[in-house]
């Protein structure tokens, strides 16, 4: 192994075989929790007791002075899922069924409203004869040759040609007859219609 020079700053450079060693040697070992870290805790003992927590500091020592009333109660400790806060006035005059940001109910419709948009049917352009017969050939072609196969009849030639051919033959038809799309170079000044 190359010899490592001193890094600018008089930092030693760092040993990589006794790293990797350590790796090495470590590998598999789990490491020790952080001072102060609690233990994992499977979720179904989330709500038991914990037996790491150090109980509450106890009541000060008497002292010549009387006792004081606390100005508040102290907070009661709060459940599992607690935190949960909802939107302002969600949940007033209290906690029972039926005060849920779930059982708001919506308003009955209005009978008189009669604001509701049926959008009418759309309607296809109009279809020429070529069109027609064409689309006719694409799906007939197909529909022939599987009923000649479900019904066992003898495969012929015009019986093949037809069924192939008027696919094919409709296919080309309804690809010729396509708008190029080269639309933009008849009207350039073509844009937004005030």
């Amino acid at each position: 192994m190359a010899e490592h020079e001193e890094s600018p700053g008089g930092v030693p450079p760092l040993d990589e075989e006794a790293a990797w060693a350590a790796i090495v040697a470590g590998y598999g070992q789990e490491p020790p929790d952080p001072p102060g870290a609690r233990p994992f805790r499977p979720i179904e003992n989330l709500m038991l007791p914990e037996e790491d927590v150090e109980p509450e500091p106890s009541a000060p020592a008497p002292s010549a002075e009387p006792p004081q009333a606390p100005a508040e109660p102290p907070p009661a400790p709060t459940a599992l899922g607690s935190s949960v806060v909802f939107a302002p006035g969600v949940g007033i005059g209290g906690t029972g069924p039926g005060t849920g940001p779930r059982d708001h109910t919506p308003a009955e419709p209005d009978e008189t409203d009669e604001g509701h948009f049926v959008p009418p049917e759309p309607e296809l352009p109009p279809a020429d004869t070529t069109a027609k017969f064409a689309w006719l050939a694409v799906v007939g072609g197909p529909v022939l040759l599987l009923v000649a196969v479900l019904l066992q009849w003898d495969m012929t030639w015009w019986l093949t040609t037809l069924g192939i051919g008027g696919f094919l033959g409709g296919f080309a038809t309804l690809i010729a007859r396509m708008s190029q799309g080269d639309d933009e170079d008849d009207d350039p000044g073509r844009g937004a219609v005030v």
